[in-house]
């Protein structure tokens, strides 16, 4: 691939574990609804495509389906409500994000960020994590009409940047991330540990997966 002239960069799966805060939400949340936990090996399975599904998928406890409506309208606001508090008590940054961000920046990497976490949630993460300034723009779930996988947030960063998509790479963890990157015409890194509903991210072919964001300065070096 020829060398990016932007980088964007999902969150949770990818920059963040943020399951740790989600589950605790999840549970506390379930509680009060009296029902059982599920714990955070469950919803490590069902997080990635904002928090709406997630509590979706809680209150049924599996990856497909709809809860009662009656059910999702009692249950939403107590999750708002407690992850507005519960943002980053828990998350953490992956390990080699850090050195991986500090390489990207000291070669002029132009970084943007784009996930379907809500703004409220997503500008608090990033800035109790001392990661929200490396990105140029911030583009989350209720920024625009869609997201992803549809390849809106990636055009709308492309042309912000004022690059072509050919030019750009997303680095994202799930089928999302690689279904966005593809419709948009972007080359497309994936982490090997993120959030992807238990399925192997190779299986969806992006162009290269790594196993720490510190292993981009090979792939993009090789590149050049």
């Amino acid at each position: 691939m020829m060398q990016p002239r932007m980088i964007l960069i999902d969150v949770d799966g990818t920059l963040v574990d943020s399951v740790p805060d989600l589950a605790y939400c999840v549970d506390a949340m379930m509680s009060r609804l009296g029902r059982p936990p599920h714990g955070e090996t469950a919803v490590r399975n069902w997080v990635g495509n904002g928090v709406e599904r997630l509590v979706r998928r809680s209150l049924i406890g599996q990856l497909e389906g709809e809860p009662e409506a009656v059910d999702f309208e009692r249950a939403y606001p107590i999750f708002l409500e407690l992850y507005r508090d519960n943002t980053s008590q828990r998350s953490c940054l992956y390990p080699g994000i850090r050195e991986g961000l500090n390489w990207l920046k000291s070669n002029s990497y132009r970084l943007g960020c784009v996930t379907n976490k809500a703004a409220q949630f997503t500008e608090p993460l990033l800035r109790d994590l001392g990661v929200r300034e490396e990105f140029e723009i911030v583009i989350s779930g209720d920024s625009l009409p869609r997201n992803k996988p549809d390849p809106l947030p990636l055009l709308h960063a492309a042309a912000h940047f004022g690059v072509k998509p050919a030019e750009a790479l997303m680095i994202g963890d799930s089928v999302s991330d690689v279904k966005a990157a593809r419709a948009a015409g972007f080359h497309i890194f994936c982490m090997s540990y993120g959030y992807n509903h238990g399925q192997d991210i190779r299986d969806f072919h992006p162009d290269a997966v790594m196993d720490s964001l510190v292993e981009v300065q090979g792939l993009l070096e090789g590149s050049a």
